[in-house]
């Protein structure tokens, strides 16, 4: 049996800091994640997109993120276990944890530490008729290749931080951008909203889809209307981005013991969940001064990682000190 001091569920950017940091703390480290490759919703969601809260980085794209925290977590060369979904976690009599996935039951490990950022989420898609071989091709849930959208008519469906900032993305890329939401207060950080009311952007408050013209796999129009009125219009356009958010099923998490609040893992100060030697980090886990940054993701894994020292051998220290006073060769 291979015995890992700590086994990492999720491969986006919390999961990643955290296997950097639990080498740096000289742990044997393993990842687990069901998707293909690292860098979770940086690469599988939005890899062109750029991301402005990380420290160090005014901005930069979220692929190329996701190859530096990955760069970073193999310095310290942790197992790496891609394409499997963890179905269960279970405690052995020696206090060990048993992690089971879809293809393998042989996951054993000292301490367990939940990164599975947002969970088990698929887009949400709205409740139209249409033509389902338009996804990919004019219709898009996720942008893996901006440069499909330039000199394009695009409509961005949605109030949140992806569709603002896809729309500002866009400005100077498409012919023209329209974006329709349902209310008239956004979710997205006010400075990009306040961007978007500056570009190019068509902003339409209180208006929502009601119909999708296409020809082939081409969208032609679609047919909005105003939730105040019922008023409709008809706009033209070529593509069509949907950022209503996600389906997050959780349920699994439930069934292990651990307890929840809403969609989210219940943690206190040092990142413990209701599970002896297990931890969560980044936006999973909730606690009382939450806040769902990539930044404080990062601190999160690190605190958890320095109390799942002190798990597995309780005469170590949680604060080992500075990196810089550490003698590493990386």
């Amino acid at each position: 049996m291979d015995l890992f001091d700590i086994t990492i569920i999720g491969g986006g950017p919390t999961g990643l800091f955290g296997a950097f940091y639990a080498g740096l703390r000289g742990l044997k480290v393993k990842v687990i994640d069901v998707l293909p490759e690292l860098g979770g919703q940086l690469t599988a969601l939005y890899p062109e997109k750029y991301v402005y809260d990380v420290a160090g980085h005014p901005k930069i794209l979220a692929k190329d993120l996701a190859k530096n925290l990955a760069t970073q977590a193999g310095l310290f060369k942790p197992t790496i276990t891609l394409g499997e979904k963890v179905t269960n976690l279970t405690r052995q009599e020696d206090g060990h944890w048993q992690i089971t996935t879809d293809q393998s039951d042989n996951h054993h490990t000292k301490s367990v530490l939940l990164a599975l950022g947002a969970g088990a989420c698929v887009p949400k898609k709205l409740d139209i008729e249409y033509d389902k071989a338009l996804e990919n091709e004019s219709i898009f849930y996720a942008v893996k290749n901006k440069e499909r959208f330039r000199g394009k008519n695009v409509l961005i469906v949605g109030g949140g931080d992806s569709a603002v900032d896809w729309a500002n993305e866009f400005s100077d890329k498409a012919s023209k951008v329209t974006l329709i939401h349902r209310r008239d207060q956004f979710r997205a950080v006010q400075t990009s909203v306040e961007e978007m009311k500056r570009n190019k952007v068509d902003i339409k408050t209180f208006y929502e889809l009601k119909e999708i013209k296409s020809e082939g796999n081409q969208v032609k129009q679609a047919i909005i209307f105003d939730n105040r009125t019922g008023k409709e219009e008809t706009i033209d356009c070529d593509a069509i981005l949907m950022n209503i958010g996600f389906v997050i099923n959780l349920d699994f998490l439930k069934s292990w013991g651990l307890k929840m609040e809403v969609n989210a893992i219940s943690v206190n100060e040092k990142m413990e969940t209701s599970l002896p030697g297990v931890y969560a980090a980044g936006d999973i886990c909730a606690h009382a001064a939450k806040l769902k940054l990539i930044a404080t993701g990062a601190a999160e894994a690190a605190t958890a990682v320095n109390f799942a020292v002190t798990f597995i051998n309780p005469s170590a220290k949680a604060f080992p000190g500075h990196s810089s006073n550490l003698n590493l060769s990386l």
